[in-house]
């Protein structure tokens, strides 16, 4: 099969990206071709289909009223992007297109392109955009769900995009054009959500459209060479590596870190809005036990994280199925969690980590000693890890399991009927 991935980012720039390029691998090592369609970026793979791709736009910096208008109407329904698209189909033969954020620098438009060709639609959601104008259901940096059973202006209401009323304004609209209005979502055969929590969110707060829980997937072969340093083997440390941003619970790492012992490092990789901002309390409060690595990927981040006892993820939003997560389970590191979103479907306690309440540092304080002070618990659960990976994160699993839905999505988009829900 021809394949058409579609992502608004064709660059590793996080989680999703590692699912796009990951899909698109996994099939091709199975024997399909994979297409994209994306957007421009300096930094984007090489792909055939690139100069099909969408013009590059800067949603945060746009400056200028003619400019400001033109990035609205993109992301209410970009033509442009529709066009592009036909262009490419019209080269190009496509017998699946499987969808990942297209949201704002690409737009759901090119959906009635796809539909109008007849091509078998799936999309992996790896937020909650079908329910939520500003995609995180944070609200002053907490969860929120005032936009359920589509009460969007909600999103207006409290400025969620940005604190801004203007953007929250355009995401508020956006959610009524594309659900109420043009019901532009219908046109997706099946959605794909990793996480049993997202699935049942979506559908609390009003979404639906078919929706089947198929996991993330990780190729544990691909980190069977990533050695520890001798030097480093006695070092004593946990590891936060990913975004710095408020919902991501950092504030509470901090403080969670001045209540466990000082020869227990806590190593943070990443950057992000706040990373200036944490440090300047690090170093404002003393606190002698944090670590600022700054971003890492590939080989020189697993190294660091190998170096750690254990991985923390104290996240305070809705998260999804943490590919993060998966990656420290892979290089056979337990993980530390807080109980919100899809974390504790993956960290499972006193098997592959410790839970924890999100906000509460006491509790992730006594769970950071707890998983340090017992030697044995701790190597049972690297090895239980690994074990999870191996059994159910596997990419032969996956691709099995995909294939199915893109079965489904052909004979839904060929018109055939009495496939209902799927609760898989």
């Amino acid at each position: 099969m021809n394949i058409l991935h579609i992502n608004k980012f064709h660059y590793l720039r996080g989680g999703s990206e590692m699912v796009y390029f990951g899909t698109a691998n996994l099939l091709e090592h199975y024997g399909h071709k994979s297409l994209f369609f994306s957007m421009y970026h300096s930094e984007n793979l090489p792909s055939e289909t690139s100069n099909y791709f969408m013009p590059y736009v800067d949603l945060i910096n746009s400056n200028g009223m003619i400019s400001q208008l033109k990035t609205a109407g993109r992301i209410l329904y970009s033509f442009d992007a529709k066009k592009r698209l036909s262009k490419l189909l019209d080269k190009h033969q496509v017998d699946v297109a499987h969808l990942h954020n297209i949201h704002h620098q690409i737009s759901p438009s090119i959906l009635h392109e796809l539909k109008k060709r007849k091509i078998p639609v799936v999309m992996t959601l790896h937020d909650y955009k079908m329910v939520c104008a500003s995609y995180s259901m944070l609200a002053n940096d907490k969860p929120c769900e005032a936009c359920s059973g589509g009460r969007y202006l909600n999103a207006f209401k409290n400025r969620c995009v940005k604190e801004s009323m203007t953007k929250s304004a355009l995401a508020a609209l956006e959610m009524y054009l594309h659900h109420n209005i043009l019901d532009i979502y219908s046109n997706v055969d099946v959605f794909i959500s990793p996480s049993l929590f997202l699935k049942n969110k979506l559908k609390e707060m009003g979404f639906k459209k078919e929706l089947t829980h198929l996991p993330n997937f990780i190729d544990i072969k691909k980190f069977e060479q990533i050695r520890e340093d001798k030097e480093d083997k006695q070092k004593i440390s946990v590891v936060y590596f990913g975004r710095l941003s408020p919902e991501k619970g950092l504030w509470t790492l901090l403080e969670a870190a001045k209540m466990i012992s000082t020869n227990v490092e806590v190593t943070i990789i990443g950057d992000g809005p706040i990373k200036k901002e944490l440090e300047e309390k690090v170093k404002k409060e003393g606190i002698g036990n944090i670590e600022f690595l700054g971003y890492l990927k590939g080989e020189a981040l697993y190294k660091e994280i190998k170096k750690s006892k254990a991985i923390v993820m104290p996240s305070e939003w809705y998260e999804n199925n943490p590919m993060s997560v998966l990656e420290a389970f892979a290089l056979g590191k337990p993980v530390i969690g807080a109980r919100i979103g899809g974390i504790p479907e993956l960290v499972r306690d006193n098997e592959t980590g410790l839970t924890f309440e999100p906000g509460n540092i006491e509790d992730l304080s006594k769970k950071i000693k707890a998983i340090l002070k017992d030697s044995l618990s701790l190597k049972k659960m690297a090895e239980n890890v690994r074990s999870f990976v191996e059994t159910e994160c596997n990419p032969e699993r996956h691709y099995q399991k995909l294939m199915e839905v893109y079965h489904r999505a052909k004979v839904k988009a060929q018109g055939e009927t009495g496939l209902g829900e799927s609760e898989s």
